[in-house]
């Protein structure tokens, strides 16, 4: 299993936040290249088949937060997390979790693993 910590998401990827569409594309677009090139940095060994993300989310404050909105707003990270792996990012299957725990700034703690019965 290998472990990751990427920023957490720009609050213009929130599904909630009202913002115009282009802005919405830079934060996107900046997050997506900032997630792939940590992946990168980490040498992350390319996993082969379905691979699970666990996904831990520590917000940055206390504020209660909907799951599903914290998804589609890493769904930036997710794709730049594939770029770097050089794969499909439809081969990910996903397990989340919100963390009672908090820390500057926000964090998305990302743990890649093989499927069961596939290679890694």
């Amino acid at each position: 299993m290998t472990m990751l910590e990427l920023p957490w998401p720009p609050a213009a990827c929130s599904p909630n936040k009202r913002v115009h569409w282009s802005k919405k594309a830079r934060a996107a677009r900046k997050y997506r290249a900032d997630c792939h090139l940590l992946a990168l940095q980490a040498k992350i060994a390319v996993p082969r088949g379905e691979t699970l993300l666990i996904l831990e989310f520590v917000p940055p404050d206390k504020r209660r937060r909907d799951d599903d909105n914290l998804v589609a707003m890493f769904k930036a990270g997710r794709d730049g997390l594939a770029d770097a792996l050089g794969i499909d990012d439809n081969l990910f299957a996903i397990q989340i979790r919100v963390s009672k725990e908090t820390t500057k700034g926000g964090a998305v703690r990302v743990r890649i693993q093989a499927v069961e019965g596939e290679a890694a």
